[in-house]
């Protein structure tokens, strides 16, 4: 299984990263983004495009606001491919602790 690279190309740069940070708290409008990160709203509205094209945000249409929040699928697939390299670091901890205590009753038996 591989990752998306889209989805951490979107998320490298700090203004997206920002964004997403406060959409995990709840859905945004373009201005409450803006305004929260004080940059202008036209920047605001590329990064927000950047994200929207990466599947990482969706946007809803309100009236004349756009609500933007954030998609789960993007971050399920971040936590996949995140814990199959844990599984790899879980695995190489548990031979570690096996070494050592088999060092250690080793030692114990010397004491002896």
């Amino acid at each position: 299984m591989g990752m998306n690279m889209t989805t951490l190309l979107a998320l490298a740069e700090p203004n997206r990263y920002h964004i997403v940070e406060l959409l995990r708290d709840g859905p945004l409008t373009v201005g409450e983004i803006a305004e929260q990160l004080e940059v202008r709203q036209p920047q605001v509205s590329k990064h927000l495009r950047v994200l929207s094209d990466s599947g990482i945000v969706e946007v809803q249409p309100s009236a004349n606001r756009r609500i933007y929040k954030l998609r789960p699928e993007p971050f399920k697939e971040l936590d996949e491919w995140i814990e199959s390299y844990r599984s790899i670091w879980e695995d190489r901890f548990d031979r570690l602790d096996a070494y050592l205590q088999q060092l250690q009753a080793d030692n114990d038996k010397k004491k002896e």
